[in-house]
């Protein structure tokens, strides 16, 4: 990991945890009603989504939307058999949640409510950092970058579900040093702009 890397998300991560509780119900109201306007457009009918840390942006209200419009909802979940790796399960009100080894909630491992990564239509992701070009920087262990390599390599008839990032507007940076296994977002929003960094988004079928 370069030096470059480290100092990026050392200084974005400072930055978005000193946001006010006022900045950041501000933001996620804002953000979320973006998010909204974009997923109301493409259609989706399963979304994967995170829940927030470390400053994240806040995705309980979208969360709450999603449910209210009958989108299912899944949830990331570290893989247990295959290290560095993500599955995606079906997540409600009552989903038991335990807590990961990085201090993230996630689902519970039961079979019955696991998803494939090939089937979520839309999946938003969690980031530190983007720039202008739709570069993404993670917490640097690779589990978005390796599903949505899968997702894009599995993708049939064409079609490539989106990856969305949603990001506060202090996390963009002029620009972004990228690895070769990197993988670009094709939307992003903040609560300021919608950014659509496609040449095409298809809508979802």
């Amino acid at each position: 990991m370069s030096v470059d890397r480290q100092l990026i998300r050392k200084q974005i991560r400072q930055i978005r945890r000193a946001l006010s509780p006022e900045q950041q119900n501000l933001a996620e109201h804002q953000a979320t009603a973006h998010m909204l306007s974009v997923l109301n457009t493409l259609g989706p009918k399963r979304v994967a989504i995170y829940l927030s840390h470390d400053g994240e942006l806040n995705t309980n209200s979208l969360i709450a939307a999603l449910w209210q419009q009958n989108i299912e909802v899944v949830l990331p979940r570290l893989h247990p058999f295959s290290q560095g790796n993500l599955q995606f399960y079906h997540y409600h009100r009552e989903t038991p949640m335990v807590v990961n080894p990085y201090g993230i909630a996630e689902p519970k491992l039961d079979i019955q409510t696991l998803r494939s990564t090939d089937s979520i239509d839309v999946m938003i992701t969690p980031l530190v950092a983007f720039d202008h070009q739709g570069n993404r920087m993670g917490m640097g262990k690779g589990f978005y970058d390796r599903t949505l390599a899968h997702r894009r390599v599995s993708a049939k008839g064409g079609k490539t579900p989106l990856a969305i990032g949603f990001a506060h507007t202090c996390q963009q940076v002029p620009s972004l040093p990228c690895e070769a296994w990197d993988i670009p977002l094709e939307m992003l929003i903040t609560p300021e702009k919608i950014f659509d960094f496609s040449a095409c988004v298809q809508h979802i079928e």
